[in-house]
């Protein structure tokens, strides 16, 4: 091969890197210009009133993940008709959830040289109450079933559950008094039945029975675990192995969690799972597929949870029993919260 040819392979090399490179950013520039139009194709979204008070029907109100205006705004559907038009809030949020007329928010605030998240505590008309600064960015949020105790959990490092190199942050606080536990892991820890502390604790994923009671996810030794914790006594107690992210049934009687299940990849290791609090027996349900996310009961007998979808996330639905399949409940959407 002479020179001459090794020049001429090396410019069209360097052309055609430069021709997908291009490509690559006006792609990417098309697509992000694309997010502010309403798609042809997605769920129809209109500005309107969305409210946290109790009313005749059930809704569904999930954070609005379809493209155009009103992209990551509170939204609100009929329970019975989640593919239907959706009313937009105006409220911006990256996690969610409500219950009994109380809303937690968890929001980026946009400075010059980084973001910074803070957690929103909502009244039923959606209008602020108090804030806190929230530690990292937002994953996870619940409001106990009165309204009076909400919670939240951040990443202070790292950025996914599914490797060891992370750290998070969970509080919980009072709406009553504004009284703030900040991090659950100054909580006395009883693994085992007797007292246990580590410097490698992790707690996340708070879901509340009462405004006392409540579980969550306890890290440490390379283990997970469901704590049972109790806000007064300020204890966390461990129930039982390999549990991530609890959600508590409606009934009290069982937690759907996210379980990491043998064989599967390391980036993709968990499955959907629901524990019997009584008896401690497990039950897979019929979803197969990697679930990162806290699921949250629709019913006494029925699991919604976020998969990946075209435009963010999906909402899925599967039942609780092991039973039936996994099917999709509603497009371009996450962090649903069940009113009414």
């Amino acid at each position: 091969m002479t020179r001459t040819t090794r020049l001429l392979i090396l410019l069209v090399a360097v052309l055609l890197l430069g021709a997908v490179g291009t490509g690559s950013v006006l792609y990417a520039a098309h697509r992000s210009g694309m997010r502010d139009q309403q798609q042809a194709d997605g769920p129809t979204v209109q500005a309107g009133t969305v409210s946290l008070r109790p009313t005749a029907g059930r809704r569904l109100l999930v954070r609005n993940l379809a493209w155009g205006p009103h992209r990551d705004e509170i939204a609100t559907v009929p329970a019975d008709d989640p593919q239907g038009p959706r009313t937009a809030s105006g409220v911006k949020c990256l996690r969610f959830h409500a219950a009994a007329g109380t809303g937690i928010c968890l929001q980026a605030v946009h400075g010059p040289l980084e973001d910074t998240y803070r957690a929103v505590v909502l009244d039923s008309h959606l209008h602020e109450l108090h804030h806190f600064p929230a530690a990292g960015i937002p994953t996870r949020a619940r409001v106990s079933p009165s309204g009076h105790m909400v919670a939240w959990t951040a990443f202070v490092s790292g950025d996914s559950y599914a490797g060891t190199n992370f750290s998070t942050r969970t509080a919980i606080v009072d709406t009553r008094t504004w009284a703030i536990d900040d991090n659950l892991e100054t909580f006395h820890i009883i693994k085992d039945g007797r007292p246990y502390r580590a410097a490698d604790t992790n707690i996340w994923g708070v879901t509340f029975a009462d405004d006392t009671r409540f579980y969550a996810t306890l890290a440490t030794g390379g283990q997970t675990y469901v704590v049972r914790g109790d806000v007064a006594a300020r204890t966390l107690t461990t129930l039982h192995r390999n549990v991530e992210c609890p959600s508590l049934s409606p009934d009290g009687t069982r937690i759907a969690y996210k379980k990491r299940v043998k064989g599967a990849s390391p980036d993709a290791p968990w499955r959907l799972y629901v524990l019997d609090l009584r008896t401690m027996t497990e039950t897979a349900t019929a979803e197969q597929r990697n679930i990162d996310d806290q699921a949250l009961w629709a019913d006494d007998s029925t699991l919604v949870y976020a998969l990946p979808g075209d435009y963010g996330s999906d909402l899925w639905t599967v039942p609780a029993d092991g039973t039936g399949a996994a099917r999709r409940l509603m497009t371009s959407a996450v962090a649903p919260a069940y009113l009414g």
